[in-house]
Protein backbone atom coordinates (compact mmCIF):
# COMPACT_ATOMS: atom_id res chain seq x y z
CA UNK A 1 0.00 0.00 0.00
CA UNK A 2 1.59 3.46 -1.21
CA UNK A 3 2.48 5.56 1.68
CA UNK A 4 0.32 8.74 2.16
CA UNK A 5 2.30 12.06 1.56
CA UNK A 6 1.95 15.60 2.01
CA UNK A 7 3.55 18.57 0.57
CA UNK A 8 5.56 21.12 2.16
CA UNK A 9 7.94 23.81 0.91
CA UNK A 10 11.95 23.70 1.77
CA UNK A 11 13.79 26.98 0.95
CA UNK A 12 17.35 26.97 -0.28
CA UNK A 13 20.04 30.17 0.25
CA UNK A 14 22.65 31.20 -1.22
CA UNK A 15 26.34 30.91 0.06
CA UNK A 16 27.92 33.69 -1.17
CA UNK A 17 26.56 36.88 -2.60
CA UNK A 18 25.12 37.04 -6.21
CA UNK A 19 27.11 39.02 -8.81
CA UNK A 20 25.81 42.09 -9.90
CA UNK A 21 25.89 41.07 -13.13
CA UNK A 22 24.30 38.03 -12.56
CA UNK A 23 21.81 39.40 -10.98
CA UNK A 24 20.73 41.85 -13.42
CA UNK A 25 20.04 38.75 -15.72
CA UNK A 26 17.86 37.16 -13.32
CA UNK A 27 15.70 40.63 -12.83
CA UNK A 28 15.94 40.53 -16.50
CA UNK A 29 13.63 37.07 -16.30
CA UNK A 30 11.40 38.56 -13.29
CA UNK A 31 10.42 41.56 -15.15
CA UNK A 32 9.85 39.66 -18.15
CA UNK A 33 7.91 37.43 -16.18
CA UNK A 34 5.83 40.54 -14.65
CA UNK A 35 4.71 42.10 -17.96
CA UNK A 36 3.13 38.42 -19.11
CA UNK A 37 1.08 38.30 -15.71
CA UNK A 38 -0.44 41.83 -16.11
CA UNK A 39 -0.58 41.11 -19.84
CA UNK A 40 -2.78 38.25 -18.47
CA UNK A 41 -4.85 40.28 -15.68
CA UNK A 42 -5.38 42.77 -18.51
CA UNK A 43 -7.05 40.23 -21.08
CA UNK A 44 -8.10 37.78 -19.49
CA UNK A 45 -9.12 39.38 -15.95
CA UNK A 46 -12.90 40.18 -16.97
CA UNK A 47 -16.05 38.21 -17.23
CA UNK A 48 -15.70 38.19 -20.99
CA UNK A 49 -12.75 35.48 -20.58
CA UNK A 50 -14.70 33.52 -17.70
CA UNK A 51 -15.09 30.52 -20.40
CA UNK A 52 -11.60 30.49 -20.99
CA UNK A 53 -9.80 30.57 -17.90
CA UNK A 54 -11.15 26.72 -17.25
CA UNK A 55 -8.57 25.05 -17.30
CA UNK A 56 -6.61 27.51 -19.13
CA UNK A 57 -5.24 25.78 -22.32
CA UNK A 58 -7.41 28.27 -24.59
CA UNK A 59 -5.51 31.05 -23.13
CA UNK A 60 -2.09 29.16 -23.54
CA UNK A 61 -3.02 28.73 -27.36
CA UNK A 62 -4.00 32.50 -27.83
CA UNK A 63 -0.94 33.85 -25.72
CA UNK A 64 1.02 31.32 -28.10
CA UNK A 65 -0.09 33.07 -31.26
CA UNK A 66 -0.41 36.36 -29.92
CA UNK A 67 3.55 36.85 -30.51
CA UNK A 68 3.85 38.88 -27.01
CA UNK A 69 6.77 35.77 -26.46
CA UNK A 70 8.75 36.53 -29.36
CA UNK A 71 8.66 40.58 -28.54
CA UNK A 72 9.61 40.30 -25.03
CA UNK A 73 12.55 37.46 -26.41
CA UNK A 74 11.68 35.64 -23.05
CA UNK A 75 12.35 31.20 -23.07
CA UNK A 76 9.35 29.55 -23.26
CA UNK A 77 9.95 27.96 -20.16
CA UNK A 78 9.32 30.99 -18.04
CA UNK A 79 6.50 32.35 -20.88
CA UNK A 80 4.11 29.34 -19.77
CA UNK A 81 4.78 29.14 -16.45
CA UNK A 82 4.22 33.27 -16.16
CA UNK A 83 0.52 32.60 -18.14
CA UNK A 84 -0.24 29.69 -15.71
CA UNK A 85 0.73 31.77 -12.91
CA UNK A 86 -1.42 34.73 -13.58
CA UNK A 87 -4.32 32.47 -14.40
CA UNK A 88 -4.41 30.97 -10.98
CA UNK A 89 -4.17 34.83 -9.34
CA UNK A 90 -7.27 35.06 -11.46
CA UNK A 91 -9.36 32.14 -10.35
CA UNK A 92 -8.29 33.25 -6.51
CA UNK A 93 -9.17 36.53 -7.23
CA UNK A 94 -12.62 35.15 -8.87
CA UNK A 95 -13.43 33.05 -6.09
CA UNK A 96 -12.74 35.97 -3.44
CA UNK A 97 -15.58 38.37 -5.30
CA UNK A 98 -17.83 35.02 -5.20
CA UNK A 99 -17.15 34.61 -1.67
CA UNK A 100 -17.68 38.04 -0.44
CA UNK A 101 -21.30 38.59 -2.55
CA UNK A 102 -22.11 35.11 -0.90
CA UNK A 103 -21.77 36.83 2.49
CA UNK A 104 -24.14 40.12 1.31
CA UNK A 105 -26.68 37.72 -0.04
CA UNK A 106 -26.42 36.25 3.27
CA UNK A 107 -26.84 39.47 5.33
CA UNK A 108 -29.63 41.33 2.86
CA UNK A 109 -33.02 41.07 4.90
CA UNK A 110 -34.69 41.91 1.94
CA UNK A 111 -34.23 38.59 0.03
CA UNK A 112 -36.36 35.48 0.85
CA UNK A 113 -35.02 32.14 0.94
CA UNK A 114 -35.70 31.64 -2.51
CA UNK A 115 -34.24 34.76 -3.77
CA UNK A 116 -30.92 33.57 -2.01
CA UNK A 117 -31.26 29.97 -3.29
CA UNK A 118 -31.50 31.51 -6.77
CA UNK A 119 -28.30 33.47 -6.03
CA UNK A 120 -26.20 30.89 -4.38
CA UNK A 121 -27.02 28.45 -7.11
CA UNK A 122 -25.54 30.99 -10.32
CA UNK A 123 -22.97 31.51 -7.90
CA UNK A 124 -22.13 27.63 -7.39
CA UNK A 125 -22.83 26.72 -11.19
CA UNK A 126 -19.70 27.96 -13.33
CA UNK A 127 -21.57 28.22 -16.68
CA UNK A 128 -24.71 30.06 -15.39
CA UNK A 129 -22.32 32.32 -13.45
CA UNK A 130 -20.45 33.11 -16.94
CA UNK A 131 -23.78 33.78 -19.02
CA UNK A 132 -25.66 35.94 -16.41
CA UNK A 133 -22.84 38.42 -16.41
CA UNK A 134 -22.31 38.29 -20.12
CA UNK A 135 -26.30 38.80 -20.46
CA UNK A 136 -26.76 35.49 -22.42
CA UNK A 137 -28.77 32.77 -22.10
CA UNK A 138 -28.54 30.47 -19.34
CA UNK A 139 -27.57 27.18 -20.95
CA UNK A 140 -26.56 23.90 -19.05
CA UNK A 141 -26.85 20.06 -19.53
CA UNK A 142 -29.94 18.72 -19.13
CA UNK A 143 -30.31 17.52 -15.31
CA UNK A 144 -28.87 21.15 -14.41
CA UNK A 145 -30.98 22.97 -16.95
CA UNK A 146 -33.92 21.43 -15.25
CA UNK A 147 -32.68 22.17 -11.67
CA UNK A 148 -31.96 25.99 -12.86
CA UNK A 149 -35.69 26.17 -14.57
CA UNK A 150 -37.38 25.54 -11.05
CA UNK A 151 -35.26 27.61 -8.69
CA UNK A 152 -35.80 30.29 -11.12
CA UNK A 153 -39.40 30.02 -11.27
CA UNK A 154 -39.82 30.62 -7.98
CA UNK A 155 -38.34 34.20 -7.78
CA UNK A 156 -37.86 37.12 -10.07
CA UNK A 157 -34.76 36.07 -12.59
CA UNK A 158 -34.44 39.49 -13.83
CA UNK A 159 -34.21 41.65 -10.98
CA UNK A 160 -31.88 39.17 -9.28
CA UNK A 161 -29.58 38.77 -12.33
CA UNK A 162 -29.34 42.32 -12.25
CA UNK A 163 -28.26 42.38 -8.26
CA UNK A 164 -25.56 39.81 -9.04
CA UNK A 165 -24.06 41.45 -12.21
CA UNK A 166 -24.04 44.84 -9.86
CA UNK A 167 -21.86 43.37 -7.29
CA UNK A 168 -19.61 42.10 -9.49
CA UNK A 169 -18.67 45.55 -11.29
CA UNK A 170 -18.90 46.59 -7.47
CA UNK A 171 -16.47 43.85 -5.58
CA UNK A 172 -14.51 42.17 -8.64
CA UNK A 173 -10.97 43.91 -9.06
CA UNK A 174 -8.93 43.17 -11.71
CA UNK A 175 -5.38 42.44 -10.85
CA UNK A 176 -2.44 43.81 -11.55
CA UNK A 177 1.74 43.70 -9.95
CA UNK A 178 4.52 45.97 -9.72
CA UNK A 179 6.88 43.51 -8.44
CA UNK A 180 9.64 41.89 -10.27
CA UNK A 181 11.11 40.27 -6.96
CA UNK A 182 10.87 36.55 -8.50
CA UNK A 183 9.53 33.59 -11.34
CA UNK A 184 8.81 30.00 -11.15
CA UNK A 185 10.91 27.61 -13.08
CA UNK A 186 10.94 23.94 -14.56
CA UNK A 187 12.67 21.52 -14.12
CA UNK A 188 14.35 21.94 -17.66
CA UNK A 189 15.41 25.77 -17.07
CA UNK A 190 18.04 24.31 -14.24
CA UNK A 191 20.13 22.13 -12.98
CA UNK A 192 21.94 20.98 -10.10
CA UNK A 193 25.83 20.97 -9.93
CA UNK A 194 28.54 21.71 -8.29
CA UNK A 195 27.58 22.31 -4.55
CA UNK A 196 25.11 25.14 -6.49
CA UNK A 197 22.81 25.68 -9.09
CA UNK A 198 22.62 26.41 -12.70
CA UNK A 199 19.27 28.64 -13.61
CA UNK A 200 18.88 29.11 -17.27
CA UNK A 201 18.67 33.10 -18.78
CA UNK A 202 17.29 34.86 -21.96
CA UNK A 203 20.46 34.26 -23.61
CA UNK A 204 20.60 31.31 -25.65
CA UNK A 205 22.81 28.12 -24.19
CA UNK A 206 23.82 30.52 -20.93
CA UNK A 207 22.95 29.64 -17.67
CA UNK A 208 24.07 31.69 -14.00
CA UNK A 209 25.54 29.47 -11.10
CA UNK A 210 24.49 30.33 -7.99
CA UNK A 211 26.48 28.26 -5.08
CA UNK A 212 24.06 27.28 -2.19
CA UNK A 213 24.26 26.49 1.46
CA UNK A 214 23.51 23.20 0.97
CA UNK A 215 23.49 20.10 -2.00
CA UNK A 216 19.85 19.24 -2.06
CA UNK A 217 19.00 18.47 -5.06
CA UNK A 218 15.34 18.39 -5.95
CA UNK A 219 13.06 17.64 -9.65
CA UNK A 220 10.15 19.81 -9.44
CA UNK A 221 8.66 23.04 -9.51
CA UNK A 222 10.44 26.19 -8.33
CA UNK A 223 10.32 29.68 -7.42
CA UNK A 224 13.32 32.02 -6.98
CA UNK A 225 12.94 35.06 -4.99
CA UNK A 226 15.39 37.52 -5.79
CA UNK A 227 16.51 40.20 -3.30
CA UNK A 228 18.94 42.59 -5.07
CA UNK A 229 20.23 45.02 -2.39
CA UNK A 230 21.20 42.01 -0.49
CA UNK A 231 22.85 40.18 -3.86
CA UNK A 232 20.86 37.26 -2.78
CA UNK A 233 18.41 34.52 -3.43
CA UNK A 234 15.99 32.44 -2.06
CA UNK A 235 14.65 29.32 -3.70
CA UNK A 236 11.24 27.78 -3.10
CA UNK A 237 10.53 23.92 -3.45
CA UNK A 238 7.78 22.07 -2.50
CA UNK A 239 8.50 18.56 -1.29
CA UNK A 240 6.38 15.55 -0.98
CA UNK A 241 6.40 14.16 3.01
CA UNK A 242 5.15 10.64 3.94
CA UNK A 243 2.43 11.12 6.73
CA UNK A 244 3.44 10.13 10.18
CA UNK A 245 0.71 7.49 11.78
CA UNK A 246 0.77 7.53 15.54
CA UNK A 247 -1.05 4.69 17.60
CA UNK A 248 -1.23 6.23 20.61
CA UNK A 249 -2.63 9.75 19.15
CA UNK A 250 -6.45 8.93 20.18
CA UNK A 251 -7.01 12.08 22.58
CA UNK A 252 -9.95 14.59 21.13
CA UNK A 253 -9.17 18.16 22.49
CA UNK A 254 -10.80 21.51 22.10
CA UNK A 255 -8.83 24.28 22.22
CA UNK A 256 -8.91 27.83 22.47
CA UNK A 257 -6.48 30.74 21.02
CA UNK A 258 -5.47 33.65 22.08
CA UNK A 259 -3.10 36.77 21.75
CA UNK A 260 -1.21 36.42 25.04
CA UNK A 261 -1.09 32.79 25.03
CA UNK A 262 -1.60 30.84 22.26
CA UNK A 263 -3.48 27.69 22.70
CA UNK A 264 -5.07 26.44 25.99
CA UNK A 265 -7.16 23.01 25.73
CA UNK A 266 -10.47 22.10 27.18
CA UNK A 267 -8.29 20.57 30.23
CA UNK A 268 -6.50 23.85 30.92
CA UNK A 269 -3.49 23.14 29.35
CA UNK A 270 -1.39 25.92 28.22
CA UNK A 271 0.96 26.53 25.52
CA UNK A 272 2.59 29.42 24.75
CA UNK A 273 2.51 32.23 27.34
CA UNK A 274 5.05 34.12 26.24
CA UNK A 275 3.80 34.73 23.12
CA UNK A 276 1.77 37.93 24.50
CA UNK A 277 5.01 39.00 25.78
CA UNK A 278 7.11 38.50 21.87
CA UNK A 279 4.21 39.72 20.19
CA UNK A 280 3.94 43.37 22.35
CA UNK A 281 7.31 43.30 22.13
CA UNK A 282 7.78 43.33 18.53
CA UNK A 283 4.41 45.21 18.01
CA UNK A 284 5.68 48.20 20.30
CA UNK A 285 8.89 47.87 18.65
CA UNK A 286 7.11 48.51 15.07
CA UNK A 287 5.58 51.31 16.12
CA UNK A 288 8.61 53.36 17.63
CA UNK A 289 10.02 52.65 14.36
CA UNK A 290 7.53 53.75 12.67
CA UNK A 291 7.09 57.20 14.49
CA UNK A 292 10.82 57.63 14.44
CA UNK A 293 11.11 56.95 10.54
CA UNK A 294 7.71 59.45 9.77
CA UNK A 295 9.52 61.81 11.86
CA UNK A 296 12.83 61.84 10.22
CA UNK A 297 12.36 61.00 6.66
CA UNK A 298 13.65 63.59 4.59
CA UNK A 299 17.20 63.23 6.87
CA UNK A 300 17.20 59.33 7.36
CA UNK A 301 15.53 57.75 3.95
CA UNK A 302 17.69 54.29 5.15
CA UNK A 303 15.93 51.30 6.28
CA UNK A 304 18.49 48.12 6.12
CA UNK A 305 19.11 48.30 10.09
CA UNK A 306 15.38 48.22 10.66
CA UNK A 307 14.28 45.08 8.09
CA UNK A 308 17.37 43.49 9.69
CA UNK A 309 16.32 43.86 12.87
CA UNK A 310 12.72 43.37 11.96
CA UNK A 311 13.12 39.98 10.34
CA UNK A 312 15.28 38.54 13.30
CA UNK A 313 12.41 39.62 15.67
CA UNK A 314 9.97 37.81 13.48
CA UNK A 315 12.01 34.70 13.07
CA UNK A 316 12.19 34.50 16.67
CA UNK A 317 8.67 34.58 16.85
CA UNK A 318 8.09 32.26 14.56
CA UNK A 319 10.49 29.87 16.10
CA UNK A 320 8.58 30.13 19.49
CA UNK A 321 5.42 29.63 17.91
CA UNK A 322 6.53 26.29 16.33
CA UNK A 323 8.34 24.94 19.39
CA UNK A 324 5.03 25.57 21.34
CA UNK A 325 2.85 23.87 18.66
CA UNK A 326 5.76 20.90 18.62
CA UNK A 327 5.03 20.66 22.45
CA UNK A 328 1.09 20.95 22.20
CA UNK A 329 0.95 17.89 20.33
CA UNK A 330 3.78 15.55 21.56
CA UNK A 331 2.25 16.11 25.28
CA UNK A 332 -1.66 16.20 23.57
CA UNK A 333 -1.11 13.57 21.76
CA UNK A 334 -4.54 14.35 19.82
CA UNK A 335 -6.48 12.52 17.32
CA UNK A 336 -8.95 14.95 16.49
CA UNK A 337 -8.70 18.78 17.37
CA UNK A 338 -11.64 20.85 17.53
CA UNK A 339 -11.07 24.57 16.99
CA UNK A 340 -13.26 28.15 16.10
CA UNK A 341 -12.35 30.00 13.06
CA UNK A 342 -10.03 32.83 14.31
CA UNK A 343 -11.65 36.12 14.11
CA UNK A 344 -9.94 39.28 12.41
CA UNK A 345 -8.21 41.66 14.28
CA UNK A 346 -10.33 44.60 15.01
CA UNK A 347 -9.90 48.08 13.15
CA UNK A 348 -10.37 51.40 14.84
CA UNK A 349 -11.37 52.09 18.24
CA UNK A 350 -9.54 54.87 20.52
CA UNK A 351 -6.63 53.06 21.63
CA UNK A 352 -4.12 53.02 18.92
CA UNK A 353 -1.31 51.07 20.50
CA UNK A 354 -3.82 48.12 21.48
CA UNK A 355 -5.35 47.97 17.95
CA UNK A 356 -1.41 47.93 16.58
CA UNK A 357 -0.57 45.08 18.67
CA UNK A 358 -3.62 43.71 17.22
CA UNK A 359 -2.68 44.31 13.64
CA UNK A 360 0.60 42.28 14.52
CA UNK A 361 -1.20 39.25 15.78
CA UNK A 362 0.53 36.12 13.77
CA UNK A 363 -3.23 34.49 13.81
CA UNK A 364 -2.89 33.98 10.16
CA UNK A 365 0.80 32.32 10.66
CA UNK A 366 -0.29 30.09 13.92
CA UNK A 367 -2.93 28.78 12.24
CA UNK A 368 -1.06 27.73 8.82
CA UNK A 369 1.69 25.91 10.98
CA UNK A 370 -0.72 24.14 13.23
CA UNK A 371 -2.95 22.81 10.16
CA UNK A 372 0.65 22.14 8.26
CA UNK A 373 2.13 20.00 10.70
CA UNK A 374 -1.58 18.26 11.91
CA UNK A 375 -1.41 16.84 8.06
CA UNK A 376 2.19 15.83 8.72
CA UNK A 377 1.10 13.91 11.73
CA UNK A 378 -2.06 12.63 10.49
CA UNK A 379 -4.66 14.86 13.09
CA UNK A 380 -7.46 15.89 12.13
CA UNK A 381 -8.95 19.39 12.61
CA UNK A 382 -12.15 20.25 12.98
CA UNK A 383 -13.37 24.40 12.86
CA UNK A 384 -16.72 24.42 14.72
CA UNK A 385 -19.30 27.77 14.73
CA UNK A 386 -18.28 29.83 17.13
CA UNK A 387 -21.29 32.25 17.86
CA UNK A 388 -21.05 33.59 21.37
CA UNK A 389 -18.94 30.52 22.91
CA UNK A 390 -16.78 32.44 24.84
CA UNK A 391 -20.03 33.61 26.77
CA UNK A 392 -21.66 30.28 27.33
CA UNK A 393 -21.14 28.11 30.19
CA UNK A 394 -19.35 24.95 29.13
CA UNK A 395 -21.37 22.81 32.55
CA UNK A 396 -24.80 24.11 31.36
CA UNK A 397 -24.71 26.58 28.50
CA UNK A 398 -26.24 29.42 29.92
CA UNK A 399 -25.01 32.73 29.42
CA UNK A 400 -22.35 33.59 31.90
CA UNK A 401 -20.08 36.77 32.71
CA UNK A 402 -16.36 37.21 32.51
CA UNK A 403 -13.99 38.96 35.00
CA UNK A 404 -10.40 39.33 34.66
CA UNK A 405 -9.79 36.10 32.74
CA UNK A 406 -12.13 33.78 35.02
CA UNK A 407 -15.49 32.65 33.74
CA UNK A 408 -18.37 32.57 35.86
CA UNK A 409 -21.79 31.16 35.77
CA UNK A 410 -24.73 33.09 37.35
CA UNK A 411 -26.64 30.03 37.08
CA UNK A 412 -25.04 26.96 38.16
CA UNK A 413 -22.09 28.60 39.64
CA UNK A 414 -19.34 27.25 37.71
CA UNK A 415 -15.93 29.24 37.36
CA UNK A 416 -13.25 28.10 35.41
CA UNK A 417 -10.65 30.33 33.67
CA UNK A 418 -12.40 31.79 30.49
CA UNK A 419 -10.10 29.96 28.17
CA UNK A 420 -10.25 26.44 29.69
CA UNK A 421 -14.83 27.61 29.43
CA UNK A 422 -14.24 28.37 25.57
CA UNK A 423 -11.92 25.21 25.01
CA UNK A 424 -14.80 23.12 26.19
CA UNK A 425 -17.22 24.42 24.35
CA UNK A 426 -15.44 24.30 21.34
CA UNK A 427 -14.72 20.55 22.01
CA UNK A 428 -18.74 20.13 22.67
CA UNK A 429 -20.22 21.70 19.00
CA UNK A 430 -17.73 19.60 17.71
CA UNK A 431 -18.90 16.23 18.61
CA UNK A 432 -22.42 17.85 18.44
CA UNK A 433 -23.79 19.58 15.73
CA UNK A 434 -21.57 22.61 15.83
CA UNK A 435 -19.70 21.45 12.68
CA UNK A 436 -18.42 24.03 10.19
CA UNK A 437 -15.73 22.37 8.54
CA UNK A 438 -13.88 18.75 9.13
CA UNK A 439 -10.87 17.75 8.51
CA UNK A 440 -9.62 21.51 7.16
CA UNK A 441 -6.41 22.18 5.60
CA UNK A 442 -4.42 25.07 4.09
Amino acid sequence: MPTERVCKTIHQYNKEPVKEADMEKLQEIAEDYRKVKNYVYSRYGGIASLSKIYPGYTVQNEMTGSGYRETLGMPAVYFYLAIFDALGDIKSQWTRTKTKISKLINQNEGFSEEDKHYLRFLLKVNNAFEEILNQKPVELPDTVQKQYGKVAAKVDAEKLNKYLCRQVRKHHVKLHTDRADGFAIAERAYRYADHGIYISIKEKRKRVFVLLTDNNRYKSQLYIKLYPKEHSIRIKAPVNVAVRDHADYQKQIGISTGVYTMLTTDEGHRYGDDLGRYQIEYADWIREQTRIYNRNRSENPGRKKYRAKKKRMEEQLHSYINQELNRFLREEKPKVIYIVKLPKPQAGGMNKKINHSMAQWQRGYIRKRMLQKCKEQTVEVVEVLGKDISKECSNCGAIGKKEKGEFICSQCGYRSEEKTNTARNVKKRGQGDGVLNRGIYP
